[in-house]
């Protein structure tokens, strides 16, 4: 009898960082790899628990082989916990005794245990071709991590495969550290992977089943993702684009992308499009109609589609089984959890007592689908629709400086929202004013940009950029959603004695620690963005340059809770009240030797007792006594702050925002 040749494996990973946007291009290497006939597996998480999860799933085999008499699939999360744990409890968990060769079970169980521990899988690497995404280069260190240990898994280091933004930018540092030569740029030339292949990777249709392999949901989700454009023709000394697309391509179809998509995965609400610089194509007009082909007009309506359906059609149809288990356990548990009386009891009974379908872990295919044609009727039942408005997010922002009215018309034919317009220093300013200008004439509402910070500009520019942003909210009837966004270097420059690309650690020029925290305090409490409403602006950043510089030296915990040690006046010696005359005394009457130690200790944001030390004057001393961190004092039960911190929040002197519960 002929021999059945296996199918090759493919294992996609992502870094376990966190992130808002799936990985593009190892969606479109799944269709390639599928398309050749490769098994495809993605994967994000931890890998040591995807290699036991692995192992467990081939004891199973071994256990159903031996007796079949028992549903091992039921047990696999404690066999999950053996083969990890290696304690005595999680076997004597597995009841083996329930089956009459319980010693041949027990070596079996031991066997893979062993396997795992004693690192026999490295010896057997089973997947054919790793291929492994990257993202900024301040994930260095986590990126690094998965390529050391995806090398354990691939069966020739020669199918180890590193992409992505980091690879390309840092291709000859990864290759020092892991001896992987990562490919650099896009895939956009025939045979890149397979020489005599003919197909562009990059014009290949995303696989979005892949997205529901993995535990991590991804924020920006239930989206068509895409590029109309690739590259930019501008050569920002801060971006990465000129390195990774440095050939500007003006026009690639959408339709037939979003169709296939629909066909396959189901209608998705929105469009996500990555393009760098949509607004420099000559082709504008060609991309706009396109997305009203494809169902983006500004009046056209999203209704979900029956996702559990979808999800169960691809599994009878042997689509990706590993994604849609779990889509589809995840969709009815969710359905159940609504449900209420005689109708919530029955799908009780169907779920945990007949098909056990109640822990994914333990969810297996053939029980799904007849779990599916029992609950089905109720599901439908329950299953209405609410039409929603549909948006086009041109995610990475549109350039000001291409404005023109006929640009701003076609982007009024389709509800783009937000408006994300690059506002990356002061001297596009009137470039910038005039785009939302416009947009605003054209009958746009939402806008949101990006404020890139620390690279060449000051502070107070960061400040005036928000404030300008403001203002234009409030005279044109608008809403701007800014996000100070702090700059990283991409590369490591020569004669650099810190890689400051590797970490989060770069400080601009103009510049230092402190105001560096100082920023981050303030959108701590403001979730990241600033929008709408000069009262909220003024108290989040200051009314003037003045109080907004105040800010940026005042500590750190009084930025934090802001409104709490403004209300401590002089119930407490620590409040901001007490900070701030003292911080202007020291200001008014130190020599300058001594304000000049003052400040840099507060740029710095060194406050350790080495650098206290170095203060013998009251003065010095009792300011810098204020940078303590407070956060302890006031979450620890029994000192003064704590049991001010409880009166304040009897009566705060604005609303606490609690959770729902």
């Amino acid at each position: 009898m002929a021999q059945i040749k296996a199918r090759k494996k493919v294992l996609l990973l992502e870094p376990n960082y966190s992130n808002k946007y799936p990985p593009i291009g190892l969606m479109k290497l799944s269709t390639y790899h599928k398309q050749l006939g490769y098994e495809v597996v993605f994967y994000k998480g931890d890998l040591r628990q995807f290699v036991i999860e692995q192992i467990a799933d081939k004891c199973i085999l071994a256990l159903t082989t031996l007796d079949s008499t028992i549903d091992w699939n039921l047990r696999k999360d404690i066999l999950i916990d053996f083969i990890r744990y290696r304690k005595k409890e999680y076997l004597q968990q597995l009841k083996l005794s329930d089956s009459e060769i319980e010693i041949l079970l027990t070596a079996k169980v031991e066997e893979f245990r062993d396997y795992y521990h004693k690192r026999v899988w490295e010896k057997e690497p089973e997947w054919d071709r790793v291929l492994i995404t990257t993202l900024f280069t301040f994930y260095w260190n986590i990126t690094i991590d998965t390529i050391q240990f995806a090398k354990k898994l691939v069966k020739k280091p020669v199918g180890l495969m590193v992409g992505g933004v980091l690879a390309t930018l840092q291709a000859e540092e990864i290759e020092k550290v892991t001896g992987i030569k990562p490919h650099k740029g896009i895939l956009n030339i025939p045979g890149q992977l397979d020489k005599g292949d003919d197909k562009i990777i990059d014009n290949l249709p995303l696989d979005y089943s892949i997205l529901d392999e993995i535990a991590y949901k991804y924020p920006m989700n239930n989206a068509y993702y895409g590029y109309t454009t690739r590259g930019c023709v501008r050569k920002c000394e801060f971006c990465a684009v000129p390195i990774l697309e440095p050939k500007y391509n003006a026009y690639i179809p959408l339709k037939e992308r979003v169709e296939l998509v629909k066909e396959t995965y189901g209608d998705q609400k929105d469009l996500l499009l990555m393009d760098n610089n949509i607004l420099a194509s000559k082709k504008l007009h060609a991309i706009i109609q396109d997305i009203i082909d494809s169902g983006f007009g500004k009046s056209d309506k999203f209704i979900q589609p029956n996702l559990l359906e979808i999800s169960i059609n691809n599994l009878k149809n042997n689509c990706n089984d590993r994604a849609y288990i779990r889509k589809a356990q995840a969709l009815i548990m969710n359905f159940y959890e609504k449900l209420k009386g005689e109708e919530s009891y029955h799908i009780y009974k169907i779920i945990f007592d007949k098909y056990h379908i109640n822990k994914l872990i333990t969810t297996k295919k053939d029980n799904l689908l007849l779990a599916y044609e029992e609950i089905k009727a109720i599901y439908k039942k329950h299953f209405r629709p609410i039409p929603r408005q549909r948006y086009v997010d041109f995610n990475q922002g549109v350039d000001a400086r291409f404005f023109t009215e006929e640009k701003v018309h076609l982007l009024s034919k389709i509800y783009v929202r937000p408006l994300r317009v690059a506002f990356d220093d002061m001297e596009t300013l009137p470039e910038y004013e005039n785009a939302i200008r416009m947009s605003a004439a054209a009958g746009m509402r939402d806008f949101s940009n990006y404020l890139l910070y620390n690279f060449k500009d000051k502070p107070i520019d960061l400040y005036n950029r928000l404030k300008i942003n403001v203002d234009l909210c409030e005279e044109l009837g608008i809403s701007i959603y800014s996000f100070p966004m702090k700059y990283h270097p991409i590369i490591n420059h020569a004669g650099d004695l810190v890689n400051f690309s590797h970490n989060r650690d770069f400080i601009g020029e103009y510049w230092n620690r402190k105001y560096i925290r100082a920023i981050q305090a303030i959108l701590n409490s403001t979730k990241g963005k600033i929008g709408r409403g000069k009262s909220f602006f003024y108290k989040a950043f200051g009314s003037t340059e003045a109080e907004f510089y105040e800010l940026l030296n005042m500590p750190e915990s009084f930025i934090l809770y802001r409104y709490f040690f403004e209300w401590l006046k002089d119930k407490h010696p620590h409040s901001t009240d007490n900070w701030r005359r003292c911080y202007n005394d020291c200001m008014q009457h130190l020599d300058e030797n001594e304000k000049a130690k003052i400040i840099k200790a507060i740029h710095d944001n060194d406050f350790s007792e080495t650098v206290q030390s170095q203060f013998t004057n009251p003065k010095s001393r009792q300011l810098i006594e204020f940078y303590t961190n407070y956060r302890n004092s006031i979450m620890k039960e029994g000192t003064d702050l704590y049991k001010l911190k409880q009166e304040y929040d009897k009566a705060p002197t604005i609303p606490l925002k609690r959770k729902r519960s």
